[in-house]
């Protein structure tokens, strides 16, 4: 079976659709760093058995630049990520790309989700005009464009939760139409938490699932687990300490592998871990974040802005937005990760005064449930952006595995 991503970011939904047994054809993604990082992973999953891997593990050890990875794969093979903003002017020659690639196959299933600044509550909230006029809000008019041109079988359309009340739910209403008009019956809009698919996260998205027929759909029953794993002690345990501003690109475990980590696969194999990095901090932020971790742990209390000491403070407003700075719960599941991690860590701080700093790269990709040999390109910046902004592959494995007896 295989599958078009669009939208398809950084690959949380791709990587757990090929996961399940699934060929990506094509993936649309308009950001070029999300998009060097969808290459690099197609160049993983062609060469991820031995004894070809080592080319890839010489890769992660800084051994062979990535232009060398890359001549590992055929030209056409790369040139399956597609590097555009799908719009007017676009979409016809992205469909041309497409049909090279799909050498008259099948498309069995359409995935992805419209970014989903232009439904964010967050995002709706500081715009004056709550998002109205911003034209994100009718990109699924192109995803059905793609449902006209490739029938597939079944589609996965995910967003934020925002999408159930943007625009007084008009434009929910219209796509929900418009995929019915192109020939589908859709679920009920259902709103899934990552933590059920043991995704060490409570991170809420809405899935609608499409199904090419007529016959009206239930959203499926899906495979969940009980989730008593904890961020510190099963997710981080094995990763080595680190200082504000301290890049450890290639890091030894420190500890043997659990059963989280091995029954996830999380860590599957290497003796090593990458972009374990994080941002450096003023002495300012490591105070405050030292007072947020001390009030968590010893009171399980969240921090409040107007609580800081007046020299701590660098602005008068004490009344909106008091919860800028957040300890991560080292014994339950974190809150959501999101892409505002890439400007400051203020939100993810780690929970241990042994370590004053915000979580690093790689501990953001394992809360996401992104596996230790997923390599995200372009800095430190834009990993931390794509991590935020993706679908958490192990939600996206559940997803998969059961479209996959559906069809």
């Amino acid at each position: 079976m295989n599958f078009i991503d669009i939208f398809a970011g950084a690959g949380g939904l791709s990587e757990g659709f090929i996961r399940a047994g699934y060929d990506p054809i094509a993936q649309v993604e308009m950001d070029e760093n999300s998009c060097d990082t969808l290459k690099t992973r197609l160049v993983f999953h062609h060469l991820k058995t031995p004894p070809t891997e080592n080319i890839y593990i010489s890769y992660l050890k800084k051994e062979i630049s990535r232009e060398e990875l890359w001549k590992n794969i055929p030209d056409k093979t790369l040139l399956s990520i597609i590097n555009r903003e799908i719009s007017d002017k676009t979409i016809e020659n992205i469909f041309s790309k497409i049909d090279e690639f799909r050498d008259s196959n099948k498309v069995d299933v359409i995935i992805g989700g419209p970014p989903c600044q232009a439904y964010s509550l967050v995002g709706r909230s500081r715009d004056p005009n709550r998002m109205e006029g911003d034209g994100r809000n009718y990109l699924f008019r192109y995803y059905a464009e793609f449902l006209n041109r490739y029938k597939p079988k079944y589609f996965v359309f995910e967003n934020v939760l925002g999408l159930l009340t943007a625009g007084n739910k008009k434009y929910l209403s219209e796509m929900l139409h418009l995929f019915e008009s192109t020939g589908y019956s859709v679920t009920e809009p259902t709103i899934l938490n990552a933590a059920d698919f043991g995704v060490l996260q409570n991170r809420n998205r809405v899935f609608i699932i499409g199904y090419r027929g007529k016959n009206r759909i239930q959203f499926p029953e899906l495979s969940t687990c009980d989730n008593k794993w904890r961020i510190k002690n099963d997710l981080l345990y094995d990763l080595p300490k680190l200082m504000p501003g301290q890049n450890i690109s290639i890091a030894n475990y420190t500890k043997p592998i659990n059963s989280y980590l091995k029954e996830t696969g999380i860590r599957n194999g290497y003796n090593f871990v990458t972009q374990h990095l994080t941002r450096n901090n003023n002495e300012r932020d490591l105070e405050i974040y030292k007072i947020a971790i001390n009030m968590w742990l010893n009171n399980k209390r969240r921090l409040k802005y107007n609580e800081l000491p007046e020299r701590l403070k660098t602005h008068k407003n004490n009344s909106n937005f008091l919860d800028r700075f957040k300890v991560i719960d080292p014994n339950s599941h974190s809150h959501t990760l999101v892409a505002h991690i890439a400007k400051d860590g203020h939100y993810y701080i780690y929970p241990d005064t042994d370590q004053i700093r915000s979580i690093s790269v790689r501990e953001a990709a394992r809360i996401q449930s992104f596996p230790d040999d997923y390599f995200f390109e372009g800095g430190r910046t834009a990993s931390f952006k794509q991590i935020g902004n993706a679908v958490p592959p192990l939600m996206s494995y559940a997803l998969a595995l059961k479209i996959k007896i559906l069809i």
